[in-house]
């Protein structure tokens, strides 16, 4: 017996005991208008923009996006969403798309870095 197929053994039990249905998400199901790479951050007293930053805001921060722009952004895992402002200029961490504030981070259940969808309105 080959090694790829003593590894595909469990991967076909947990299909069969959920139904198959565990292999079947796709990411375009999961997220229609797009995903980006999140996370939860603070800034300076004032944003790249000019505002006061306020943590339990709804604000985030965005390399490219207008100030300005309203993006609704969702979490796949719970399925809450809420509609942030771009107000900051960022991340600049590798692998990172979008900083929201500890206020849109807590509303959408977002506690460390994460996928989350997200469609600009």
């Amino acid at each position: 017996m080959s090694i790829r197929w003593m590894l595909s053994i469990p991967l076909l039990l947990v299909s069969t005991w959920f139904g198959g249905t565990v292999l079947a998400a796709s990411k375009q199901s999961i997220c229609p208008g797009g995903s980006m790479n999140a996370t939860q951050y603070s800034s300076s007293p004032r944003t790249a923009s000019g505002q006061p930053f306020r943590p339990d805001g709804f604000t985030a921060a965005h390399k490219k996006l207008a100030f300005g722009t309203r993006v609704k952004v969702t979490n796949p895992r719970t399925g809450a969403s809420t509609i942030v402002t771009i107000n900051d200029r960022g991340p600049f961490t590798r692998g990172r798309d979008i900083d929201l504030s500890r206020g849109a981070a807590r509303a959408i259940g977002l506690t460390s870095v994460g996928k989350v969808c997200v469609k600009i309105l």
